[in-house]
């Protein structure tokens, strides 16, 4: 027996306390609107709500990797297709104002007209748990860098004494190392020398937590990355941190980019031309995910230094006329090229497990 019943799409605008839902029948008019709270209770009853509506083919979701991520996970274990939707455009905004319920139905008719398309990442495996460890570390870093600046701050303005004590440090961190060993006088803190004391020897207790925390973090990553993406930590210069960025712009579920090509796009690695009359040339794409646009950039400096195909190849791509930010896009190009073949042979192992 076919299924009778009517089809719909529905779009969700995601928020931290509830969300709100919009459903369509395929010729765009409204059939029904509501929110639900954000927990397991309100994912099952909006589920059920959507159900009644008809059969539904698809669910246009705004914010899949962040407000939307428990949600999501709940209508992919239910067999329901979803989609990711931009915030809508500004001129929509301006037409029809802005409130949650108008919101959710722009995403849905997002999800009806084909213009959005893209698959949300999924966000139940390990690659999950590397981003949440990736996120951890670079607070911890940028927490480490607030910490020292702090710290040479300090030093600066400290009384005369302190300074010249502190000199023989010839490094931040080795200024760092010889704060934690100061002993400020408690009872004398309204002094400066001994308020300044105890302000390094906090921070320096600081950056000293940070690097453990760091160090430790490094190690589980390590671990993680392996087992996730052992092919492509063995290419030349991809280390653990670079691997790890690259798997969570890929995501879990890496078939969701078509291609290498739109690999590159999200890296921001794509060429965008830029000729003009006899001048033919493309330049960076400033678009696409810094992150892991900064990573490949990385990989690149790397095989510039040690790799020695990849010097042969500068100096051709040199004698050719490009200069040394083209070169690195060119190779950014290759190398995103490269990465995504091994990712998707690891992630394609790792998933058919």
């Amino acid at each position: 027996m076919t299924d009778q019943r009517v089809v719909v799409v529905a779009g969700v605008d995601a928020h931290t306390d509830e969300h709100h839902i919009a459903v369509l029948d395929l010729q765009g008019r409204l059939l029904g609107a509501g929110a639900f709270p954000t927990n397991a209770d309100g994912y099952r009853r909006l589920i059920h709500w959507l159900h009644d509506h008809g059969r539904v083919v698809r669910v246009g979701v705004e914010s899949t990797g962040a407000y939307a991520a428990g949600l999501v996970r709940a209508l992919v274990a239910a067999g329901i297709d979803v989609v990711e939707v931009n915030q809508p455009h500004p001129h929509a905004r301006q037409r029809l104002g802005k409130s949650d319920p108008i919101d959710a139905e722009l995403a849905a008719r997002a999800a009806l007209s084909g213009t959005a398309t893209a698959a949300p990442k999924h966000t139940g495996r390990i690659v999950e748990a590397i981003r949440q460890l990736a996120v951890v570390r670079t607070g911890a870093l940028k927490a480490r860098t607030a910490a020292l600046q702090q710290l040479d701050d300090l030093i600066i303005t400290a009384p005369e004494a302190l300074r010249d004590q502190l000199r023989h440090g010839r490094t931040l961190k080795a200024r760092s190392r010889l704060c934690s060993k100061l002993r400020p006088d408690l009872e004398r803190l309204h002094e400066p020398a001994q308020a300044a004391k105890l302000a390094l020897r906090s921070l320096a207790r600081r950056i000293n937590e940070l690097d453990r925390e760091t160090q430790e973090l490094d190690r589980q990553l390590e671990r993680l990355v392996a087992a996730a993406a052992p092919s492509t930590v063995q290419l030349f210069g991809v280390g653990t941190q670079a691997a790890s960025q690259l798997l969570i712009t890929a995501g879990q579920n890496i078939d969701r980019l078509k291609s290498e090509a739109a690999f590159a796009k999200i890296c921001g690695t794509a060429p965008i031309p830029a000729s003009s009359g006899r001048t033919t040339r493309h330049r960076l794409d400033y678009g696409g995910d810094r992150q892991a646009n900064r990573a490949l950039h990385m990989i690149a400096v790397c095989r510039l230094r040690y790799c020695d195909q990849t010097r042969t190849y500068a100096a051709k791509r040199t004698a050719d006329g490009l200069n040394r930010r083209e070169i690195l896009r060119c190779l950014k190009r290759y190398i995103a090229r490269q990465t995504y073949h091994a990712l998707r042979a690891d992630l394609e192992a790792l998933n058919s497990t």
